[in-house]
This record gives structure tokens, C-alpha cells and sequence, in this order.
């Protein structure tokens, strides 16, 4: 799958999580259910993925956790919060560089309209 179909896949079914759940529980509740509904869709998802920091050659792990990544190649990050951040943008794009990755998904499941909590990020 590219990346295009991958991360259509994603917010597909992340609508159809926020459309059952609806806002307000714990991004924990909605990590488990979209990595369910992925699977229902015959999309690879891995939750709670650890991402050690490399240094001095060294691999240290320092408590990072993917929310969830997809097909090995994109990282979608979850949220439940009033609104997103520049340190949640922030922290999507340090797990893409520790993995070394192009495509991320920000995905705030706090709003009425899930449409309006989604957000791609690149890492160049």
C-alpha cells in the first residue's frame, strides 16, 4: 500500500471509531478500538510500539511509545485533548526521525467533527 491509501485507510476508520465513541473517554479507550477497527479492515496496526533513542551508538530506551504504526510505515499518533499543540506536532516529528519515517497522523478524537482534529505531518 502507498502511503496515500494507507493514511486514508487510517482516518476512515478513525471516523468510524469517533462515530461510535463519540468524545470525551481516554485516548487509551480510543487507541484500542482504531487499532481494532484497522484489523477488521486488513490494515497492519501495532499499538505501544517502544522507540529507544540512539546514543553514542548506543540504543537507550527512554519510555517513547508510538501510540500506533501502521503497515511498518506511517506513525499515528492519538489524542484527547481541548485542542492540539506545537508539542504534539513537536512529538510526532521526533518519532518520525527516531524511526526514520516520512508520514504521520495527528489525530485528536476531542472534537465534534472528527475531520476538523486530523492533522498529516512530514518528516523531510
Amino acid at each position: 500500500m502507498d502511503l496515500r491509501k494507507i493514511s486514508g485507510e487510517v482516518i476512515g476508520a478513525a471516523i468510524a471509531v469517533h462515530r461510535e465513541l463519540g468524545l470525551g473517554l481516554l485516548e487509551s479507550a480510543y487507541e484500542m478500538c482504531l487499532e481494532y477497527e484497522l484489523r477488521q479492515r486488513g490494515v497492519k496496526a501495532e499499538k505501544l510500539i517502544p522507540v529507544p533513542v540512539v546514543y553514542k551508538g548506543i540504543q537507550l530506551d527512554c519510555g517513547y511509545r508510538l501510540d500506533l504504526l501502521v503497515e511498518n510505515c506511517m506513525i499515528v499518533e492519538l489524542k484527547a485533548v481541548d485542542a492540539l499543540l506545537p508539542i504534539h506536532d513537536a512529538q510526532l516529528l521526533t518519532y518520525l526521525k527516531l524511526r526514520n519515517l516520512r508520514l504521520g497522523l495527528l489525530i485528536n478524537f476531542n472534537v465534534p467533527l472528527l475531520k476538523h482534529g486530523v492533522k498529516r505531518l512530514i518528516n523531510n
